[in-house]
């Protein structure tokens, strides 16, 4: 079977198993329409130009399911592009069917689909607090490579990739520490130590990083959670992106140490799972968006 057959064949497994978990939804559905923009910038210092800009218009919906059942998906619609042709078309980033579980103080999330950084495939994450303080984390994938942004190309799904890690939270002070390894969509073997303040609707963070491919890197984050802060909550939502973000590393090496992404709105600050279930680290804060509509 050719690849973008095999390809083909695991987008419609995903979207049969989407209509089903639709159709076990009955009412208790919840469909957020939303969209950000991302800015990408890489310095040159050739022909008179200091940096090379790419700006990307980025639609995306989330489609809460019964049973902790999640459709997501995400656009890409270039805006202003200095990267070359690759990154010219409109085309699909993201489309993923998620479900998670929790248990026993266990915290689980399976996934399948389009993943962010053009990989597509199969993905587990999962978390376990020890304490009110102390929590261990990993996630496991098996994927290949995807991209539409020329043309359909694929590859087979047979990389499999990985991290372990421990989380510390002074709540007190609400900063967290992470320390993660793992092998990368790359084919790297790194390492990440994380320090993060959280503050209200704004998370800073410094970064330390060494691969064996890229060596030595670091720099800092940025997560700015975006207003309105009151939302009503309906059957069908339109709002604006959920945060943006700014992400400065000192090598611009876009090959060290990457992971994609299963949920368009994935970030350090509100982490991979669902907050009222999970109440440990910055989930003990109050929250950042609340129901009610505008004060």
């Amino acid at each position: 079977m050719r690849i973008t057959k095999r390809v083909a064949l695991f987008i419609g497994v995903g979207l049969a198993c989407m209509f089903y978990a639709a159709g076990q939804s009955s009412h208790s559905t919840r469909l957020d329409l939303f969209s950000g923009v991302e800015l990408n910038y890489r310095n040159i210092h050739h022909n008179n130009r200091i940096y090379d800009l790419l700006i990307n218009l980025t639609p995306g919906l989330k489609w809460h399911l019964k049973n902790d059942w999640m459709v997501a998906a995400q656009g890409y619609i270039p805006v202003y592009n200095q990267y070359g042709d690759h990154y010219k078309k409109v085309r699909l980033n993201m489309a993923v069917l998620s479900k998670e579980v929790y248990g026993h103080n266990q915290f689980f999330k399976f996934s399948g689909g389009l993943f962010s950084h053009e990989r597509y495939g199969l993905d587990v994450k999962w978390m376990f607090p020890a304490t009110s303080w102390l929590a261990f984390d990993a996630q496991v994938g098996l994927t290949g490579f995807c991209s539409m942004a020329v043309d359909w190309e694929s590859s087979r799904m047979e990389r499999l990739t990985g991290w372990l890690g421990t989380k510390v939270y002074l709540e007190k002070y609400n900063t967290e520490f992470r320390l993660r390894g793992g092998r990368y969509i790359y084919e790297d073997w790194g390492v990440t130590g994380e320090c993060m303040r959280h503050f209200k609707h704004c998370t800073v963070g410094l970064y330390a990083q060494y691969s064996d491919k890229g060596k030595e890197n670091g720099g800092f984050k940025i997560i700015m959670m975006i207003p309105p802060y009151r939302r009503k909550t309906k059957t069908v939502n339109f709002r604006p992106a959920s945060h943006f973000r700014l992400t400065n590393n000192f090598q611009a090496d876009p090959y060290m140490i990457r992971s994609y992404h299963t949920d368009p709105e994935e970030n350090e600050r509100e982490g991979s799972f669902n907050r009222e279930k999970l109440t440990w680290g910055s989930n003990r804060m109050e929250p950042d968006f609340k129901e009610g509509g505008m004060p």
